[in-house]
């Protein structure tokens, strides 16, 4: 059963009692983000368009999406996947050169990893859970290969997951890597991971846990035990919320 708003507030104010914070407030990613060249921030008619699109036209305005200089090596855009009233989402940073070409989030090695570890929670792909990323087109360097979005690629694709969170009302929201926490949580680019993990973030009135992106994992397998440890802490948010 879905709670009401202040249900999950009482919730997370409880679960910050415990010692499970801080909760960090969410302010606008937009806000202070600098201008780059091919990239630029939603105006507020087109913010206000993608406010009221249902999942398919949303669908079909990230595929022809040209906001950012990001669409101009894409094969495919990658919306997302999953339960479209999933109580779990998973955020991660962008597609790679295997998400461009199939179009779905994290099915390469890293996506794998993640499977696994969805598995390891009771968790499923598809399965009361939705996985998307900060942007919707592959990052890539002068080198072709993968990077981090900049602030302003994130600011221009951020509307569209606002409106997939806002049709999939989730329960808790893990965000994958770095570059997922900063932007959900609209923190400083050059915050590290490891500070926030272990913690209860809050964006607006939902809560968000840190963790490791599969993809570091895989680089460094033991960082295993600390992520296992962040999934405890979402599960337990969960287990609270319910």
């Amino acid at each position: 059963m879905r709670m009401s708003l202040n249900m999950k507030q009482h919730k997370l104010q409880t679960l910050q009692a415990m010692g499970l914070g801080p909760v960090w407030q969410r302010r606008g990613l937009a806000q202070g983000v600098e201008h780059e060249q091919g990239a630029s921030v939603q105006s507020e008619e087109s913010l206000h368009h993608i406010a009221a699109l249902d999942w398919q036209p949303l669908t079909e305005m990230i595929a022809s999406c040209q906001q950012c200089g990001l669409c101009q090596g894409r094969k495919h855009a990658v919306p997302g996947v999953g339960d479209m009233q999933a109580q779990w989402l998973f955020v991660g940073e962008g597609p790679g050169r295997q998400e461009d070409e199939q179009g779905e989030p994290f099915v390469g090695p890293a996506g794998k990893l993640l499977d696994n570890m969805m598995v390891a929670m009771g968790l499923e792909r598809g399965k009361n859970t939705y996985i998307a990323n900060i942007v919707k087109c592959r990052p890539t360097g002068a080198d072709g290969k993968d990077r981090p979005p900049t602030p302003a690629e994130a600011a221009a694709c951020m509307p569209y997951l606002e409106r997939q969170i806002a049709l999939i009302q989730p329960d808790v929201i893990v965000a994958l890597g770095k570059s997922a926490a900063v932007y959900l949580l609209n923190l400083d680019p050059s915050t590290a991971v490891s500070s926030m993990r272990g913690k209860i973030h809050q964006r607006q009135e939902l809560p968000v846990v840190v963790t490791y992106h599969p993809a570091y994992l895989l680089r460094d397998p033991s960082q295993k035990k600390q992520v296992w440890n962040d999934l405890c802490l979402a599960r337990s948010v969960m287990h609270e919320l319910q």
